[in-house]
């Protein structure tokens, strides 16, 4: 028997121990690699003084949160917003979100969609949510083929009602965890759309 051979094992796996080594190392290699793209898209990308966030990175934390159901007048009226969609138009410093518009009365359904309505914002950033919120909301375009597509006074004043209250006290994007950590010390500034991004500046 040859010096070393040992029943029952390939010669090739004895004379090459590094080669079954090739196939984990690359799998571990390919998985951080997932993983770090998935935390820079994640938390938005660090440069220098300010923070940069896409379009995409923003509808992801839409989604998560939406849809949202609101009673209103006790009750008696009914408002879901489902389906965000949110954009930077180009050339533009706000941004646009729309919404498949569900609306109900004395009980009537309003999962489902009955309309869409759009709006424009600014953004600002409230250290109280750690998240940046709408500023300065209008809204632009309202379509509820149930009232005969146009917004009746009541209606709207629903949805102007639902906007200032979602503007102070919901977040569109909330910072993480991971990503406060990398700020340390930093104060965070103004937050502003810049060239299809979010930028929030960095203060000393």
């Amino acid at each position: 028997m040859r010096r070393g051979y040992r029943p029952g094992i390939p010669v090739e796996h004895e004379m090459n121990p590094r080669r079954n080594l090739r196939i984990p190392f690359a799998a571990f290699f390919a998985a951080v690699s997932l993983s770090l793209l998935a935390a820079c898209s994640t938390v938005g990308a660090l440069l220098g003084d300010e923070v940069r966030f896409t379009p995409m990175q923003l509808q992801r934390s839409l989604d998560r949160n939406f849809p949202r159901h609101y009673d209103k007048l006790g009750g008696l009226v009914s408002l879901t917003l489902m389906n965000p969609r949110l954009t930077i138009p180009q050339n533009d410093d706000r941004l646009r979100l729309d919404f498949d518009l569900g609306l109900g009365a004395l009980g009537s359904d309003s999962g489902k969609p009955s309309g869409h309505f759009a709006l424009t914002s600014a953004l600002r950033f409230d250290p109280s949510t750690r998240g940046l919120h709408l500023l300065d909301p209008r809204i632009e375009q309202v379509e509820v083929p149930a009232l005969g597509g146009a917004m009746n006074t009541s209606a709207r004043a629903l949805l102007n009602s639902w906007l200032g209250e979602y503007a102070r006290e919901e977040p569109v994007y909330r910072f993480d965890n991971s990503l406060l950590d990398r700020l340390g010390s930093r104060r965070i500034g103004t937050t502003a759309i810049e060239n299809g991004n979010v930028v929030v500046h960095l203060d000393q």
